[in-house]
Order: C-alpha cells, then sequence, then structure tokens
C-alpha cells in the first residue's frame, strides 16, 4: 500500500471528479492521500475532502507563490489546524523563482507558518525553489526541528537534503525523479535514507512518466515509488512499506 503525501485535489481540474480518483487510488493500492492547501479563502474545499473522504486528510497554510488574499497569522493556522482531519501546517515556504525583488513579505509568513507548528504540534510542509540557503537559515532560526515535516517536491541538492534531515525532516520526490533529465535528482533520491523518504505526487501537476504532460493524479504515485525502488536497487514493495510507515509516523495518523 502507497500514500500520496502531497495533492491538490480542491483543483480546478479535478472538479466533480474525486470518487473516480479514488477509485483509482484504490486500484492502485494507494490507500490515502494528503490534501495540502494553498490559500486560507479555498481551506474550506480542501478541509471538506477530508470530511467527507476517509482516504484524504488535509493540510491548512497559503502558499509562497500567493501574494494576495488573506494573510494568515499564527492565531489563524493554530485554530484551523485543531481539526482532526488536519495533520500538518503549509504548503509553505519559499519560491524565488517565480517571485523576485523585495521577498521580505515571504520569509516573514514562512516564519509565521514555523511559529504556528510549533504552537499546535503539527509537521510543517515546505516548499523551496531557487531559495534553499534562506529556507534552511528560516528554519534553523525558528526551531522548525521541534516539529519536523518534509521538504515537499525536492529538486535541491544533497547537502540541502542532508540540513533539511539534521533538523527531523524528511525528504518527499515527485514525478520529476522519473524525467529523463532529472539525472542529478535521481542521484539524491538513491543517497537519501528510505526511513527519511517520503512519495508524493503534487497532482494535478509534474506526471511522472509514462504519464508526463498529462493530468497527474495520486494514483500515479506507483511510478514514482517504482523510480525510487529502481535508483535504489529495492523492490518496490519495501519502497511503499517504508514510505507508507514514514507518512503515518510523521503525520502521526495511526496505522491501519
Amino acid at each position: 500500500m502507497l500514500v500520496d503525501s502531497h495533492c491538490h485535489l480542491n483543483f480546478p481540474e479535478f472538479a466533480g471528479r474525486t470518487d473516480r480518483l479514488i477509485q483509482a487510488m484504490k486500484e492502485a493500492e494507494v490507500g490515502l492521500a494528503l490534501c495540502i492547501s494553498v490559500k486560507l479563502e479555498e481551506f474550506p474545499q480542501v478541509l471538506a475532502l477530508a470530511e467527507n473522504h476517509p482516504e484524504l486528510y488535509a493540510s491548512v497554510g497559503v502558499h509562497p507563490d500567493y501574494r494576495d488574499g488573506l494573510e494568515p497569522d499564527v492565531e489563524d493556522l493554530v485554530r484551523l489546524a485543531h481539526h482532526p482531519r488536519v495533520v500538518g501546517i503549509g504548503e509553505t515556504g519559499l519560491d524565488y523563482y517565480w517571485h523576485k525583488g523585495d521577498t521580505e513579505w515571504q520569509r516573514q509568513r514562512f516564519r509565521v507558518h514555523i511559529r504556528a507548528a510549533a504552537a499546535c504540534g503539527k509537521p510543517l510542509i515546505i516548499h523551496t525553489r531557487e531559495a534553499a540557503a534562506d529556507t534552511l537559515r528560516i528554519m534553523e532560526e525558528e526551531g522548525a526541528g521541534r516539529t519536523g515535516g518534509v521538504l515537499h517536491c525536492f529538486t535541491e541538492t544533497l547537502d540541502v537534503a542532508e540540513k533539511a534531515m539534521e533538523m527531523g525532516f524528511y525528504i518527499s520526490f515527485s514525478g520529476i525523479v522519473t524525467f529523463k533529465n532529472a539525472t542529478a535528482l535521481r542521484e539524491v533520491a538513491a543517497a537519501v535514507p528510505l526511513e527519511r523518504m517520503l512519495v508524493e505526487t503534487d497532482s494535478p501537476y509534474l506526471a511522472p512518466v509514462p504519464y508526463r504532460g498529462k493530468t497527474n493524479e495520486p494514483a500515479h504515485v506507483q511510478f514514482v515509488a517504482a523510480e525510487i525502488a529502481r535508483v535504489k536497487g529495492l523492490p518496490f514493495e519495501a519502497v511503499a512499506e517504508a514510505t507508507t510507515a514514514n507518512f503515518h509516523r510523521l503525520f502521526r495518523i495511526p496505522t491501519p
């Protein structure tokens, strides 16, 4: 059994398709998926998915790509995270690829999320793109290791992964690891210990080979796990078992 540790099933690409997506998960032996919040305005949709489907859980947070909209504070995030189907804080972090110039607002928002995670005792879901040095610095300054979490859709160097793991974080790989030009990332995946690894789709984005270029979905996490197994020289079942156990451990979800 597998878990998709990061997806966005409330996005318009999936409107009216939740039951079909969950059926496809079952057929692919994907038992759970974590639906990730990117805007407070859309959090009720994310929560409703988790409330109505036992296969789904939710997070609460505001993605660093969204400058406009409701700005979170610690109290709001803690209050919303109190719901039993909410298991993490995020998606949060830094993105200097899409945002240039003054990005202090991103750094302040990231700090708010880390403080909220510490206050409610739930792990962080961190996005970092072209911002690894600042991401790690702020994690250290704010004591993100108190709650731990995951660097999702990892595309950074092994050095970045090791520094995050030293703070108790997991490293999550997406369909990017299957892309032809992702040789360096596969080398990182081969080196990251299986006991510190998660797998994800980030659907509807980043569909793995053989679905690259199409709409991604949680059932496709099997292809990410298969590639991890290949580069590590391990049985698929070993990767599935370990990454699923890691997910339950990180997000404190009882194992069935």
